[in-house]
């Protein structure tokens, strides 16, 4: 009966895999290339994940600095009266999350895999579609809380979802993230006054 993998082998493989996926993307990976960078061989690699797209979306799943992973019980657990400034303070501290120095390194790679997912759904998932539904029920459960009906509390949470993954999209292309700050803080000055139910 062979032997089961080592968890802390494994742990510590899918921590240097997500490293190199951040220097070097998506796009060209091959798994000879990086078991030789990683100090060990394809076969082991397989051995261990089963598969490369399984071993991305593990990869990934470690990133214990992901914002949602972060921020996905905050609203439940500050105990604060949901209002519009609340929501504002809310968002700016994701968005703040999301725009760090620390994680532009790693949006790239996001942006990747999701576009992978979309076209390749049978090989990295739904993704894409997972996280966006994720973020505008998050988002719409807060709207609810405040005394907003579903429908609106859908299309809000939508728009900002949408515009805000738009916001981050954008800089990496031009590198200018002063504007897409200021873009975002404009998008919350004019949604802000209409969030409010009474």
């Amino acid at each position: 009966m062979p032997r089961p993998p080592d968890p802390a082998k494994r742990r510590a493989l899918l921590d240097r895999v997500r490293e190199y996926l951040i220097r070097n993307g998506l796009a060209d990976l091959s798994l000879r290339p990086l078991a030789r960078d990683l100090g060990t061989s394809d076969r082991m690699l397989l051995y261990y994940f089963g598969s490369k797209e399984r071993m991305v979306a593990e990869a990934l799943a470690l990133d214990e600095r992901r914002p949602l992973l972060r921020v996905r019980n905050l609203p439940d657990s500050t105990g604060s009266p949901k209002d519009p400034a609340w929501m504002r303070r809310f968002l700016e501290e994701v968005w703040q999350r999301f725009s760090a120095p620390d994680r532009r390194a790693a949006l790239p790679l996001y942006l990747e895999i999701m576009a992978a997912s979309l076209l390749h759904p049978d090989r990295y998932g739904s993704l894409m579609h997972d996280l966006i539904t994720e973020w505008t029920g998050l988002l719409s459960s807060v709207f609810r809380d405040m005394g907003m009906p579903e429908a609106r509390a859908r299309t809000e949470a939508t728009l900002l979802v949408d515009a805000s993954f738009g916001l981050l999209i954008a800089p990496l292309a031009d590198g200018d993230w002063h504007r897409a700050d200021a873009a975002f803080r404009t998008l919350l000055d004019r949604l802000e006054p209409g969030w409010q139910t009474s």
